[in-house]
């Protein structure tokens, strides 16, 4: 069984230079691109199961809707695309990654346009189908972002890239999970969800004629007849992991799989528990975009800094424990009365856990990964990563209404016990595990 150390090869730097680090353009460029990925991902769950709990969806159907997240578990079959396809007339000017980035990001603002057409109440159906093709596009964007962040920075920088990604993304959620609330309570959810496909355009312009930073171009891999080409593009990426790390690899797989299954499922129920315990849309956007901005934001910062001083091991196993306990305080806030202060003091703990947590697993997911094959087995990481969570989450709906939001919220904080066993026996076993098989040089 072996397994490569990233930590080895981690720069130990100054809290200086580390803080230094973040302030440079290739960072402002990966928090517009962190903006574009997160700003879709509320729109279809979060923000959506609001507007639809308040439509009079039951919540076992709402829960159901976690299944539309199957488009990010599932991208690592379109990703040898974005590795191998180029983009006519984009390509040539502002390379492969930023094009495919552009395409995307077109494409989840048109869907945002359909569906601010929708009527959950008649039409659940058509609601369903808008929400998988946003899914579908966001999730062709964040194989792009991913595979450009990882190739546009040294491997010294990615912790750095991973922080400044998360920076981004969580103000993506932020507006998200804020101004449609407040435009629907002024004017109605039809021109939130436009307003929204206007901000996708951010991103895209970023595409377009943001300068080019990037560490080193990427080189296409060479042209292959259509079955050769298939078979390098995804078998080779899965061979190349395997090889690499050995038997550890599936250890490594099932750690990534459960690492992040507390806050997943217990994501899709923190938008309806906010209505039916009274609080009105007004409040929640305040209050989790507010507060829980700035909470996530330290969370991201906590998370980027301690893995330029700690080892990877450490950094996962203070991840797993923080967002587990901190899904607790929502079984608290379940029994709570309405209040704001009550409402802040979990939505500011759990979003400093939960941001930290993130930029801890995407850098630890980012130091795994061949750049010969960066774009698929990235996305074969962070899908597994999502697949657990929201398989398991498609049923939360159902569990409330068993059980009741108390329980519900204590059985997610206990299944990050596995996560945390697993983060163990990496850590014992890492000198035995350990192999020095070279990478590709990144470019």
């Amino acid at each position: 069984m072996t397994i490569s150390s990233p930590d080895t090869s981690q720069t130990k730097k100054s809290l200086l230079a580390a803080v230094a680090s973040y302030l440079t353009p290739r960072g402002f460029v990966m928090l517009l691109f962190g903006f574009s990925a997160g700003l879709p991902f509320y729109l279809i769950f979060q923000t959506l199961s609001i507007w639809l709990r308040e439509e009079g969806v039951s919540r076992g159907e709402i829960g159901l809707f976690a299944w539309v997240g199957f488009a990010f578990t599932i991208k690592w079959l379109w990703a040898p695309v974005l590795d191998r396809v180029p983009i006519p007339f984009l390509e040539n000017r502002i390379g492969r990654r930023r094009a495919w980035m552009a395409v995307a990001q077109i494409g989840v603002a048109t869907m945002l346009l359909a569906m601010s057409a929708a009527n959950p109440g008649d039409n659940l159906f058509y609601v369903a189908i808008i929400a998988i093709g946003i899914a579908f596009s966001s999730a062709t964007q964040d194989i792009a972002i991913d595979a450009w962040r990882i190739e546009a920075a040294a491997a010294e920088e990615q912790g750095m890239m991973a922080a400044m990604y998360q920076y981004g993304y969580r103000i993506g959620l932020l507006i998200a999970g804020t101004a449609p609330l407040i435009i629907a309570d002024n004017v109605n959810w039809a021109f939130a969800y436009q307003f929204m496909a206007a901000l996708m355009m951010v991103g895209f312009l970023t595409a377009l004629f943001a300068p080019k930073i990037e560490a080193g171009l990427y080189i296409p891999p060479k042209r292959l007849p259509p079955l050769q080409a298939l078979r390098e593009s995804t078998i080779g990426p899965f061979a190349d992991f395997l090889k690499r790390y050995g038997t550890a690899a599936l250890v490594i797989l099932l750690f990534i799989a459960v690492y992040r299954i507390p806050d997943f499922v217990m994501g899709f129920m923190t938008g309806p528990l906010y209505v039916d315990l009274g609080y009105d849309k007004t409040q929640i956007a305040f209050i989790r975009g507010g507060a829980g901005m700035i909470a996530t934001m330290f969370g991201v910062f906590l998370g980027g800094i301690l893995l330029l001083r700690l080892n990877f091991m450490a950094a996962l196993l203070i991840g797993v424990i923080g967002q587990s306990v901190t899904n607790l305080l929502y079984s608290w806030l379940a029994m709570m009365p309405a209040d704001n202060l009550y409402l802040a003091t979990a939505v500011i703990i759990d979003n400093i856990a939960y941001g930290y947590a993130g930029t801890v697993l995407i850098a630890y997911m980012s130091s795994l990964t061949n750049t010969a094959f960066t774009a698929t087995q990235y996305a074969l990481f962070s899908s597994f990563y999502a697949l657990p969570g929201k398989f398991v989450g498609g049923f939360s709906g159902f569990i409330v209404e068993a059980v009741g939001y108390p329980w519900f919220f204590a059985y997610t904080a206990m299944i990050g016990i596995p996560a945390a066993l697993l983060v163990l026996v990496l850590k014992r076993s890492e000198k035995d595990l350990r192999h020095e098989t070279p990478q590709t040089e990144p470019i």
